[in-house]
């Protein structure tokens, strides 16, 4: 027998099967990435998951209000003594004014959608009736030169206007969002009837009582809403500039609000001390350095600086706080402007989308002009450093935006399934259910990361 020659090996197959492709949005570190990409990347991802904006609008908005009480109890201590008043007496009247901020914020940002939308019409109506008793003798109050306050009794007063804010923000999203269901946001006369001629309103009645500051706002906010809406170009800048034609028509007619635009970047109280106070906030930026000379050492607010603990509490906190706490109050507005850009910008839901939008354009329009005229780059408007100045007028309608916010960041479909996920009584089974997240599943469908829709786009609906 002939021995049978062994029978070679069989060479296994290779498969020829292509490899899963990466998720193209998540980009992942390779082995010969360096620390510092790897650390970018990691930030990266962190940055855009979706509790990210609600994280942003509660932790900044929660950190300015704390911050902001502090720096109230040690801009205000002076200026009560020198009234005859406790040294505590600003801070505690604050300090109320936040806790029912507090319990706005949260019931905001509980409520459901339709009732934000039903809350509109009836703060608009409150907000007008309101701002027409500030011009009735014997209610209306003329504080610093402006009659836009009512007397509540004892030491409380309340600013009408600081309300119509947060009404022109709620009723015009959702005018547009109705009027953009049923398509009639391409025409431009829907498009600017009836939300202009009630914007003028409101603005009319603020500048009879003389507050060209909280006026500008207003007209951002209303602006704001319109390019959220998708008005053409065109339109947007013919009413632009009728807007700015009609607000230099108001500066030059009054010599307050000259002397005022006369004051930027001054460096000496000129004639008649005309200047004092601009002066004067740019030494106490000034003098604080980079980490300030201490909380509670400023000497700008004995007296020298007028308003430390309202128009020109980031001056007082630059001279305590210095470099690194004025930025640091920037970079928590910014972060929060940030957010809000991207609740609206990824909403599918007209409403939340414009409300967002006007919430956005209102706080951080505010915090420009406040900001740019302590550093001598704007004229001195009278508006609150939103969040942080003293006054409960001013802290009780913004505190309930940020609630909306807080809001509409959880109202995200992917936001929803965090949050359940962070939930121990809340486990997602892989069965059906609302709420619950099968395998496979995505979050939803993608949207555009842009907060401008165009009117001629017919609404996606709600997600």
């Amino acid at each position: 027998m002939t021995a049978r020659s062994a029978k070679p090996p069989t060479p296994r197959r290779t498969s020829t099967r292509p490899a899963p492709p990466r998720e193209s949005g998540r980009p992942r570190a390779t082995a010969g990435s360096t620390a510092p990409q790897r650390l970018f990347l990691r930030a990266k991802r962190a940055w855009d998951r979706p509790l990210t904006a609600y994280y942003l609008i509660l932790g900044g908005s929660l950190i300015l209000t704390v911050l902001g009480l502090v720096m109230v109890f040690s801009a205000s201590q002076i200026q009560a003594l020198q009234s005859g008043l406790a040294s505590t007496y600003y801070f505690r009247k604050q300090l109320v004014a936040a806790a029912l901020g507090a319990v706005l914020l949260l019931a905001a940002a509980r409520m459901p959608l339709r009732l934000h939308r039903a809350l509109a019409y009836p703060l608009l109506a409150g907000s007008v009736f309101l701002m027409c008793l500030v011009q009735v003798p014997g209610i209306g109050q003329t504080v610093n030169g402006n009659r836009n306050w009512i007397y509540l009794g004892g030491p409380f007063q309340a600013q009408p206007s600081e309300f119509a804010k947060l009404a022109l923000v709620l009723w015009g999203a959702d005018l547009l969002a109705r009027k953009g269901e049923k398509k009639m946001l391409a025409q431009w006369k829907h498009l600017l009837v009836p939300l202009v001629p009630v914007g003028l309103l409101l603005l009319a009645l603020i500048m009879l009582g003389g507050d060209m500051g909280t006026a500008i706002i207003l007209a951002a906010v209303l602006f704001g809403l319109l390019w959220l809406a998708g008005a053409p170009t065109r339109l947007f800048t013919g009413v632009l500039a009728a807007a700015v034609t009609a607000g230099a028509f108001l500066i030059v007619s009054s010599p307050n609000r000259m002397s005022r635009l006369g004051c930027i970047a001054a460096t000496e109280p000129g004639r008649d001390d005309q200047c004092w106070q601009a002066v004067h906030g740019i030494y106490a930026l000034a003098s604080g350095g980079w980490f300030g000379s201490g909380l509670g050492a400023s000497m700008e607010k004995w007296g020298q600086l007028p308003e430390p603990h309202t128009d020109f509490i980031f001056a007082v906190t630059g001279e305590e706080l210095g470099l690194a706490g004025t930025l640091s109050v920037l970079a928590l507005f910014a972060a929060l402007g940030y957010a809000g850009i991207r609740v609206a910008g990824r909403s599918e839901e007209p409403f939340v989308r414009y409300a967002a939008g006007g919430v956005t354009t209102w706080i951080t329009a505010q915090a420009v002009i406040n900001i740019g005229a302590v550093l001598g780059l704007l004229p001195i408007a009278g508006v609150p450093l939103p969040l942080f100045s003293y006054g409960g007028s001013a802290l009780l309608p913004t505190m309930f935006a940020v609630g909306l916010l807080i809001a509409f960041a959880r109202s995200d479909p992917a936001a929803r399934v965090a949050l359940a996920v962070r939930q121990p009584a809340l486990r997602l089974r892989t069965g059906g259910g609302p709420g619950v997240l099968r395998p496979g599943a995505t979050y939803g469908r993608r949207s555009k990361k842009t907060m401008r829709r165009r009117a001629t786009r017919p609404p996606s609906g709600e997600r």
